[in-house]
This record gives structure tokens, C-alpha cells and sequence, in this order.
């Protein structure tokens, strides 16, 4: 019987396809990768700038409504702009009785140094008998939804720090907001934003040298109106900053009127 001829099977020329296939596929892989990794989040890329230009190129301030006790960071008050230009400055007084007489004195260098901002009601100083009271409308300090005070605010709360230094009468330092929200990374509400504007303020009466001992930075939000916040105007009066002198040192003033007005 005669056997067929067994054919030789012919050689896969196209084999390298399957290396080349699966070479692509890593490098497209690899590629991939790649990309993810270049890839900003520019929303945490703006905090990170944000939190390193305050880090360097802000005053220092805290977000939390807390009793102010400390100096500076280096333990040591920072210079007044008085004391840079060689003028001396008014020393921080460690004894003297805060009474009556002394919310009167205080009450009248608010109103004789403020008295063009007055006129254009940005400023107000009310006084009691237990209290005198400087409302700073938020527009001469800040801009909106921030905590950051602007330049044009410095020498205005120099002027009030020149005067509070002179006397020894606790200060508190009072935060409000209108009732339009925020949620932003560095003030997630109004509590937040009105206890870091307090904050600065009091970081910039210590750098003039007024006792730190002697203030208090409190935030209200928007839970203390003076004023409907239906209308424009309304919200314009209650995004405020209040300086509260107190007579007595352990005094607090409790504001009836701001709850009355928030029922």
C-alpha cells in the first residue's frame, strides 16, 4: 500500500502580531498611567497656594472663637509700624482701675479719631454705663466671604489700637455676618468666617501692642442681625465687627437687643 506524502506545515510568518498587540497594549497602559499621574486637582492646588501664601505673607490669625493669651509666634509682639519708624510707642498699662469715668474718656477719643467714618455711618460708637461699643462695618475691613484684612483697614485699626492701649479695660472683639451661606475649605459656615474676622482684628491690635490678655475673639454668624436680612441693606449692617469695652474686666456684655432682633 502506498503511503500519502505527509505535507509540511507552512511557517506562521504573521506571529510577531500577537508580541506586537500585546506590546501596544502595555505601552497604552503605561501611557495611561502617566496621565493620571500629570493630572492637578485645581481645587486642592488653589488650597495649598492659599495656605502657603497666608503661611508667609498674612498676619497669623485662628479660625476658633477662643480667649486671645498668646504674643506672637515667636513669643514676642510684632512691631508696631510706630516702632519701625523709630516713634516710641505708648507702653501697655498693667495697672489701673477701669471704671465709668474711663468708658467716658474712651468713648470720646472713638468718636473724636473715627469721626469722618461716622459721618458716612461706617463707623459707630454707642456708650452705657457698663460698656462702650465700636461697630466697624465689615466693608472698611474685609472683602466678601473672607477673613483676610484688607490694607486700607490697617491704619484705621491702628488708630483704635492707639486708643485702647491707653486704658486697661477688657476689650472683646465680636464677629457677624449676614444670612447668605458659605461652604468653603477654610470657612465651611458663618461661624467660621465671623470668628476668624474677630481674630484678625485682635492679632492686629497685639501687633500694636494692646495687652492680649485684656481681648477676647468671639463669633456670632449670622445669628445676632441688628437689621432685616431680606434687603441688601439690611445684610450690609449685620456683616459687622463690634469692639466691646467693658468697666470691669470680668465683665460680659450679653446683647439683648441682637437676640431680640434674630426672634
Amino acid at each position: 500500500m502506498r503511503r500519502k506524502k505527509r505535507h509540511e506545515e507552512h511557517e506562521n510568518l504573521e506571529r510577531w502580531l500577537i508580541s506586537y498587540a500585546d506590546f501596544i497594549t502595555l505601552l497604552f497602559a503605561f501611557f495611561v498611567v502617566m496621565y493620571a499621574i500629570s493630572s492637578v486637582n485645581e481645587g486642592k492646588y488653589r488650597v495649598l497656594a492659599d495656605t502657603l501664601t497666608d503661611a508667609f505673607h498674612n498676619t497669623p490669625r485662628t479660625l476658633k472663637p477662643i480667649q486671645v493669651g498668646e504674643q506672637g509666634i515667636a513669643g514676642e509682639p510684632t512691631l508696631s509700624e510706630d516702632e519701625r519708624i523709630g516713634k516710641d510707642p505708648i507702653d501697655i498699662p498693667t495697672q489701673g482701675k477701669a471704671d465709668e469715668s474711663n468708658l467716658g474718656q474712651i468713648a470720646d477719643d472713638f468718636t473724636q479719631a473715627m469721626q469722618a467714618l461716622i459721618e458716612r455711618d461706617l463707623i459707630n460708637v454707642n456708650r452705657d454705663k457698663d460698656w462702650v461699643e465700636v461697630e466697624i462695618n465689615t466693608s472698611l475691613l474685609f472683602t466678601s466671604g473672607s477673613a483676610e484684612l484688607e490694607d486700607e483697614a490697617l491704619p484705621i485699626l491702628g488708630r483704635l489700637a492707639g486708643i485702647l492701649k491707653k486704658y486697661p479695660n477688657r476689650i472683646q472683639v465680636e464677629g457677624f455676618t449676614d444670612n447668605l451661606p458659605i461652604n468653603t475649605y477654610l470657612y465651611p459656615s458663618n461661624w467660621e468666617l465671623s470668628a476668624a474676622r474677630a481674630a484678625s482684628v485682635v492679632h492686629v491690635f497685639t501687633q500694636n501692642r494692646v495687652n492680649p490678655q485684656r481681648m477676647a475673639a468671639i463669633g456670632y454668624g449670622e445669628y445676632r442681625p441688628k437689621a432685616d436680612n431680606a434687603s441688601a441693606e439690611g445684610r450690609r449692617k449685620n456683616r459687622r465687627v463690634v469692639l466691646v469695652i467693658n468697666t470691669n474686666l470680668d465683665d460680659r456684655r450679653v446683647l439683648d437687643r441682637g437676640a431680640a432682633a434674630g426672634e
